[in-house]
């Protein structure tokens, strides 16, 4: 199975790394702050639109290439700055995750990642294939 698409956003500079502990009772808690919650929700109702009838079983390549919007860099040049992309890529994969895409991020065992500038509105240009060996 193989799977390209498009998520029309800006994509959230809110990473999964933005979790929040505090300690209650002598226990952290870990939770969300407002900011992470409404990126999740932004990637869970782009993402909805996209997830397959059936979801991956074995392993999976993916590949995302990530377009932010600028007013001041050139378009499609390399982003070099913040946020890093282990960081971007981990919240959208526990969103397609979540999403039922496949039973766990796990099963992505081959990875490409690109960030760029884009003088228009931002997007994500997601690339899925399973692996057979």
């Amino acid at each position: 199975m193989r799977q390209q698409f498009t998520l029309e956003l800006d994509p959230p500079t809110t990473t999964h790394q933005m979790k929040k502990v505090r300690v209650v009772k002598g226990h952290p808690q870990f939770y969300e702050p407002a900011e992470l919650k409404k990126a999740r929700a932004t990637y869970m109702e782009a993402l909805k639109e996209f997830a397959p009838l059936r979801p991956y079983e074995g392993p999976i390549k993916l590949a995302t290439y990530w377009y932010f919007s600028t007013k001041t860099h050139k378009g499609n040049t390399w982003k070099t700055t913040k946020p890093d992309t282990d960081n971007i890529v981990k919240l959208l994969k526990d969103c397609m995750t979540e999403a039922g895409f496949w039973k766990d991020d796990a099963l992505v065992c081959c990875e490409h990642i690109e960030k760029r500038w884009t003088k228009g509105d931002g997007f994500i240009n997601i690339y899925i294939e399973e692996i057979f060996e």
